[in-house]
């Protein structure tokens, strides 16, 4: 029971320790007491029915508080001290992960994209170029096309007036016969 106490006294400071580095809220706070006492009684007890099948007497308690006693007296310093060390450990070893994370992974895809993107703006600026290229060189034939098929324009312009003056003349004749009614 003495050793019971200790393993108590560890936890105890254990958890202490890990609430106080992560900040929590108070709720949780209070969540995880009642999750510590309940470990902490499931570890009594367990250790209780091994050792004498679950027989509780007064040198039981006495062994729980000496263990308990004995631990913060001698070790809850070194433990504490322990306990920091590991959440300092995992800290660094997890802004590790995540440095080589974004070296690996995060920076060659940015590398990637902005080549992507690079190409894809030099593609765009060389097919601008060739599209003025092409419109300049074939400006010559667009000239001769557009004097070739000058009479048929000639004749689609006059088709185009006529027609309009075909509308706006029935437009007239629909209103002269609807003010007659």
């Amino acid at each position: 029971m003495v050793a019971s106490g200790g393993a108590l006294g560890i936890l105890f400071d254990t958890y202490r320790v890990v609430s106080g580095q992560l900040r929590l809220h108070r709720l949780f706070i209070s969540m995880f007491d009642v999750l510590y006492w309940l470990a902490a009684t499931l570890l009594v007890f367990r250790v209780l029915y091994y050792s004498n099948m679950g027989d509780v007497r007064l040198f039981i308690f006495l062994g729980l508080l000496l263990g308990i006693s004995a631990y913060f007296a001698l070790l809850s310093p070194w433990t504490i001290k322990a306990v920091k060390a590991i959440i300092h450990a995992i800290t660094v070893v997890s802004g590790w992960c995540v440095q080589l994370f974004q070296l690996f992974i995060i920076k060659p895809l940015l590398l990637l994209y902005k080549c992507f993107m690079i190409l894809l703006g030099f593609l765009a600026a060389v097919s601008i170029f060739l599209y003025k290229v092409v419109l300049q060189l074939l400006y010559p034939f667009w000239a001769v096309i557009k004097w070739l098929t000058r009479p048929i324009h000639r004749y689609f312009r006059f088709l185009v007036r006529w027609q309009s003056w075909i509308v706006s003349a029935w437009q007239q004749v629909k209103r002269l016969f609807r003010g007659k009614q």
